[in-house]
């Protein structure tokens, strides 16, 4: 694990353990935003070390610990219960799924009043396998996306994947420069008409960087990288 890694204005990442996932090994990564009420806005939460502790408390109070998808929440629990009076967040295939928790109401496309002057969100919808909320924050111009795009460097997969697992990334274009969401989500997102309409609103915000949850981020180009990694969508 790392500690925190600016990436601009009132933004931070983190980067998490190694996760596994139906047995390929994951890399994890978590975005703070210290929003303009000065409350921390934490996305997709990783493993809660107490370095990372230190360093989140720093920053300011914890508000908001938000899910993506229903993929990311394996830690919102230790997160919760350490910061009782942070808020959760998340869809509401997150909240059906983690009904030992309690959410506030399900994140859509229109973002909440407590960070609505901050964060832009994007429900992604049209598979019946998973949902994203992309988000954008504003001041930074960063996009943040959990599984819709995984953007794996060689060296990663060399140092944890099997060669059999490394030619899967390769063919599903999961890999840099491509940047792909997984092939199998790609095939189950029967109904695009939703999610193109959410690519072109977040296209039109002209993002300048690019956070994923699993692969190698990036600081500059973030609108042509999104286009690209967007255009199977038709």
């Amino acid at each position: 694990m790392s500690g925190l890694v600016p990436v601009g204005e009132d933004i931070w990442l983190a980067e998490g353990d190694v996760v596994d996932f139906y047995g390929f090994p994951y890399p994890t990564r978590m975005v703070v935003i210290r929003l303009s009420s000065g409350l921390l806005w934490i996305w997709s939460p990783v493993a809660l070390s107490a370095n990372l502790r230190r360093e989140v408390d720093a920053l300011g109070r914890v508000g908001h610990l938000v899910s993506p998808n229903r993929i990311h929440h394996l830690f919102l629990t230790d997160w919760k219960a350490m910061y009782p009076a942070a808020r959760l967040w998340g869809p509401a295939s997150t909240i059906a799924k983690r009904d030992d928790l309690t959410f506030e109401a399900p994140l859509g496309d229109q973002p909440p009043t407590d960070w609505v002057d901050d964060i832009a969100q994007f429900h992604f919808t049209g598979s019946p396998a998973l949902d994203e909320i992309v988000f954008f924050h504003r001041p930074s111009r960063t996009a943040i996306l959990a599984d819709l795009s995984e953007n794996f460097s060689a060296g990663f997969l060399e140092a944890h994947w099997a060669p059999w697992m490394r030619t899967i990334a390769r063919i599903w274009k999961i890999t840099e420069p491509h940047g792909l969401a997984p092939l199998e989500l790609r095939l189950t997102w029967w109904k695009r008409k939703a999610a193109r309409a959410a690519r072109d609103r977040l296209l039109a915000m002209d993002p300048e960087k690019v956070v994923m949850a699993h692969g190698e981020w990036q600081q500059d180009g973030g609108r042509a990288y999104l286009a690209k990694v967007f255009a199977w969508l038709g």
